[in-house]
């Protein structure tokens, strides 16, 4: 999992270099949680806060040279995490199980480093996924809740769960999802596939979660959005598949709003998709206590 010097993907673009007696480079995978309000998404841009930018330079103070990282999805402005995974590459100034404890002082205090490992050299977070796990939280009530501003999306209107539930089923599966895609993105395959879209109640809290093999700009809000059109009798079950196969994004409503949205998880394992997969449909039989076990 270390090489002296070149020879690693991604390692001369860091910094690294010399002879074969240089510097051993390590391939060092962190789990990040953030809040992503106060920041312009996760992808480092020239004029605004960005994730990327606040953890580069807090690993770029740790080890005296300009650090990049490589992340597994690049969450929009607003959008939180709790379980985003970043790579990149390092040498042995810091232990590395000591790097969480190491950056806290570094980073501001709605970002934080959950755990970090060495990895296979050729490990890539991007590559390497199995698929990514996001949740969507609504506050379906006559009134908001006020510690939840930052993290949801306030519905009045009471909610047909029902009818959003048999539009989710509709979801499911491998399609063309250029419908549910947002303007003026970077061209990628629309064909994705979604192993869960489950929605459970706690009380006034609507949760909705999505799994998938891959996920377009916007599509986890639109098709939130969708379903609470749904929810709403603004639109019926039986059009979103419609929807799906005219492709056409005009045919949506609006995309639900930035703050709601949470990076849960990123897989690399089949087994930790399949146990998450099971603790969703336990929830949404009722079992929300599922939910809250660090194996799901």
């Amino acid at each position: 999992a270390r090489r002296r010097g070149f020879g690693l993907r991604g390692a001369d673009d860091d910094g690294f270099g010399g002879d074969a007696m240089g510097p051993v480079v390590k391939n060092i995978r962190l789990i990040l949680a953030y809040d992503g309000t106060d920041f312009k998404g996760f992808q480092r841009q020239s004029d605004f806060p960005t994730i990327q930018q606040a953890v580069e330079e807090a690993l770029s103070g740790i080890y005296c040279r300009p650090v990049r990282i490589y992340g597994a999805a690049r969450t929009d402005a607003g959008v939180h995490a709790r379980g985003q995974v970043v790579n990149f590459y390092g040498d042995d100034t810091l232990p590395v199980s000591r790097l969480p404890y190491a950056l806290k002082g570094g980073l501001p205090s709605t970002v934080a480093i959950l755990e970090a490992a060495e990895m296979e050299a050729r490990f890539s977070v991007r590559h390497d996924n199995l698929g990514k796990h996001y949740g969507y939280t609504l506050i379906n009530g006559p009134v908001h809740d006020p510690f939840m501003l930052r993290y949801s999306w306030h519905i009045r209107k009471p909610l047909d769960m029902g009818e959003m539930r048999r539009a989710a089923r509709t979801l499911l599966g491998t399609h063309d999802f250029s419908a549910f895609e947002g303007a003026n993105t970077t061209p990628m395959n629309p064909v994705k596939t979604m192993y869960a879209v489950a929605l459970h109640r706690e009380k006034n809290r609507l949760y909705i979660d999505v799994v998938g093999d891959g996920f377009l700009y916007h599509m986890v809000r639109n098709m939130v959005g969708a379903l609470v059109d749904v929810g709403m009798g603004r639109k019926r079950a039986e059009d979103l598949p419609v929807i799906l196969a005219g492709r056409d994004r005009r045919n949506l409503g609006a995309t639900a709003p930035a703050q709601g949205l949470c990076l849960e998880r990123v897989f690399y394992e089949q087994s930790c998709m399949d146990r998450t997969l099971a603790a969703l449909g336990r929830a949404e039989d009722g079992d929300t206590e599922s939910l809250l076990s660090p194996k799901a």
